[in-house]
């Protein structure tokens, strides 16, 4: 099974099994991973799971559609590496990805 870190703001790590098919949000929410919520459940239209994806990961996730481009454009203090967690899927080549969480969602 495939591992993520999530690293809250304050640098404190999570590293959580992640069941291949959820997403990304999903897992960090089911691990009660503090700094997501995932208001929408998953449906990409709050921004409440934003997370920066470490630099060596932005380039090997499928790249951003243009509904999260456009809920990122709302979201705080957006980085060039900013993923809607809920829009990327856990397979097995997102095994050791990391994902640093934004001081606040909101």
């Amino acid at each position: 099974m495939p591992q993520i870190t999530f690293i809250e703001h304050n640098g404190t790590k999570h590293v959580v099994e992640a069941p291949i098919g959820k997403s990304v949000m999903q897992v960090a929410v089911d691990n009660m991973v503090p700094g997501i919520v995932g208001d929408c459940g998953g449906c990409c239209s709050c921004a409440t799971c934003h997370g920066y994806v470490a630099p060596e990961w932005a380039a090997k996730l499928p790249a951003k559609q243009e509904d999260e481009e456009m809920m990122l454009e709302g979201a705080l203090n957006v980085r060039p590496t900013s993923r809607l967690t809920c829009q990327i899927n856990v397979n097995p080549d997102v095994d050791g990805l990391v994902v640093e969480l934004p001081v606040s969602q909101f």
